[in-house]
Order: structure tokens, then sequence, then C-alpha cells
């Protein structure tokens, strides 16, 4: 039987979040097991059930779910298989010739590189092509590609606001590097790195804007910055 006590069911209709809670208390798994599953704090599937945050699962937290629960990824929120094909279809022609193209879908929340901001809707407004070759020689997997807008300063020179960049929701918090991290409703992007025995630290790239410390429970890594485009 599920450790949890009975949430709340979703406010507003959120088919996904009661789908989630519905699958849960038919196998009997508690909701903090699943968190833990999906490699989150214990309180993560609580909070995106009651509190509707975050807004969604990301694609690699719903595709383990669904696995798990032997549904479609689309129950949870997700889009059809076949919708999926079509997203990321390959396309030959063009000035690559015969090589193959994605669509890395531009998301219109902003990565705050300075005190965060809430994150908005999630749902992609336009997309970058990327050659696939290029995806394959990095180790990229195209799915779990997106690419967001850089604002504020923190992380000048290496990041300016206004840059768009590449983040591989593949990637956790393995080794120190520039990530996009969420803290309660904001979305931040800072330099990664261990700070002790369950402990992490935000650090900016400029100096000044002071390091944050803080517990791994307290911040979730949505993926990890692997490209960048601005204008000159």
């Amino acid at each position: 039987m599920s450790e949890d006590p009975a949430p709340e069911p979703p406010s507003g209709g959120d088919a996904a979040r009661a789908r989630l809670l519905e699958l849960a208390h038919a196998r009997g798994s508690s909701l903090a097991g699943l968190s833990a599953l999906i490699g989150r704090n214990s309180s993560y599937l609580q909070q995106f059930i009651r509190k509707g945050s975050p807004r969604k699962l990301e694609e690699q937290d719903r595709r383990t779910l669904a696995e798990f629960f032997g549904v479609d990824e689309s129950e949870l929120g997700g889009v059809p298989d076949s919708a999926k094909d079509k997203s990321y279809a390959s396309s030959r022609g063009g000035a690559l010739g015969d090589e193959d193209m994605y669509a890395i879908p531009r998301l219109s929340l902003a990565a705050a590189a300075g005190p965060g901001q809430f994150a908005g809707g999630e749902e992609p407004f336009d997309n970058f092509g990327f050659s696939g070759r290029w995806l394959r020689e990095n180790g990229f997997d195209p799915k779990m590609l997106s690419a967001l807008t850089v604002e504020g300063d923190s992380m000048e020179p290496l990041l300016r606001h206004g840059d768009e960049i590449l983040v591989d929701r593949g990637s956790r918090f393995e080794r120190d590097g520039v990530h996009v991290v969420r803290m309660g409703d904001a979305l931040m992007v800072k330099r990664l790195a261990s700070a002790g025995a369950g402990r992490i630290a935000l650090l900016s790239q400029n100096l000044a804007y002071p390091p944050i410390e803080v517990s791994l429970e307290e911040v979730d890594v949505l993926g990890r910055v692997v490209w960048k485009s601005g204008r000159l």
C-alpha cells in the first residue's frame, strides 16, 4: 500500500496529474518512492500534483514513469509517438546535402543569469535546426535538447543577456559545469560545484554575484548547458 496520505485531487482538471495520482494508487506506489525512481527529492511529485510545480514533468522523468506503469507517455502529459516523430523528423537536401536535420524546440521561458525569474509556459514557440551528424558526434539525443534565452548579467562574460543556450535535459548533475536549475519557481543558469556531502554551490561567472550554497534537495537540476549562440 502507498505510504503517502491521500493527496487532494488536482485542481484545474489537469489530466496528467490526475492520471499519475490514479496510477500510483492503483499500483500501491508512494509518491516519495516514485520521486526516488526518477532521481528527484522525496517531495518532488507531491509538489507536482498538489502545487503544480513543476508545471510539466521533464521528458526523461515522464518516460521513466510511463515505462514503470506500462502506459503511453501521453497519459502523463507527453505527446503521442506519432507527433514526436513529426516534431523531430529529419529532412534531406538543402545546404547540408543529404545530411539529416533535427528541429530543437525554442522555449518561451527564460533562464535568468541573475536572481532568477518565474518559469512561464513551456510550449515551444519556434525551433533551431541542428545537423544530425553534429548531434551524434557530440553524443546528444535530439529529443532531450531544448533552447532557452539567458536574461541578466551574472554569467558574463561566458553568457550574456540575450544569448540562447542549448540545454541537454538528459544530463543530470554528475560533474561540475554550467546547468539550468529550478529553485521553487525560479529558473536560473549557474555553474554548479559540489560543496560537501549533500550540498551544492551555485556559482556566477560575474564576481559581483556571491555564491549560493544549498542542499541538493532544494534545487532541481534540469539539464546541462552544452552550447550557446549570441549576436555580435
